[in-house]
């Protein structure tokens, strides 16, 4: 007998966040397989029969490859379990689920997939980003900062589209190098961004400035990321003053506009 694996997103920090499919797939699972940021909170909610096992791949640290992980998977199901395999945000963005499907539709593993609030989502709401707005941003890009350099710009457009919001995941520490890359796609100096870290959990942080003092930016902790765009100036709560104040003619224009539709 074949069991079943399921790819569950955890979402991004809180456990209230998580989709009432994800829980009751979470407390029937023999095994799960979960990455290292996935909450406590969200452990906890996991049968106490489960085979519970850390696979996550962290920075700067020894970890457990990706084939790996994927034999695991089949040799689970292989045994007629059923297999959650755990991730933060969700499973499809940024998470190597492609791989993992590949693997368990070539061992003819019946799989399932969950889908769980993203990073950005959750980040956004929790800073109150509303990530599309009539009046400054009519599209949002995903972005991955991982393993790139200023002279790495793969999965980059170029050149960097201006009317959008861009949510760049694992953004590093390198915030000067990624200030450069925005600035090489042709995105303004003044444009507003934001770091924001431990979304929707208690001692989450958010870090506003704009793409010329990014690299000025705190270290804050992980996981993080950076959103980039003019909505973050709607951001709460500060002195509508204090976030125009390096805003550009143009950008002070269309803020003005907003204004007056809003009267």
């Amino acid at each position: 007998m074949t069991g079943k694996v399921y790819l569950v997103g955890a979402g991004p920090g809180d456990p209230e966040l998580l989709t009432l499919k994800a829980l009751r797939v979470l407390k029937n699972a023999d095994v799960v397989l979960h990455d290292s940021l996935v909450a406590p909170e969200v452990l906890a909610l996991v049968s106490s029969s489960a085979h519970v096992r850390d696979v996550g791949k962290r920075c700067g640290r020894k970890s457990i490859t990706q084939e790996r992980i994927n034999w695991l998977l089949v040799q689970y199901a292989s045994r007629g379990l059923n297999v959650v395999r755990l991730k933060g945000g969700d499973p499809l963005i940024f998470g190597r689920a492609g791989e993992e499907i590949e693997a368990l539709r070539k061992a003819n593993i019946e799989l399932e997939i969950v889908p769980g609030v993203t990073a950005a989502l959750g980040a956004a709401a929790a800073a109150q980003i509303s990530l599309t707005h009539r009046h400054f941003s009519s599209a949002v890009l995903f972005l991955s900062g991982h393993h790139t350099t200023a002279k790495d710009s793969a999965g980059w457009p170029a050149p960097l589209p201006l009317e959008a919001t861009l949510v760049i995941y694992m953004p590093g520490l390198d915030f000067a190098s990624t200030s450069r890359r925005l600035l090489d796609g042709g995105l303004a100096s003044t444009t507003a961004c934001a770091v924001i870290a431990r979304a929707t959990a208690s001692e989450q942080q958010v870090h506003r400035t704009t793409i010329a003092d990014l690299a000025d930016a705190p270290r804050l902790a992980t996981p993080a990321l950076l959103v980039v765009g003019e909505v973050v100036r709607l951001a709460k709560p500060v002195e509508f003053d204090a976030l125009l104040s390096s805003a550009t003619p143009e950008v002070l224009a269309r803020f003005s506009a907003y204004q007056e539709s809003l009267e």
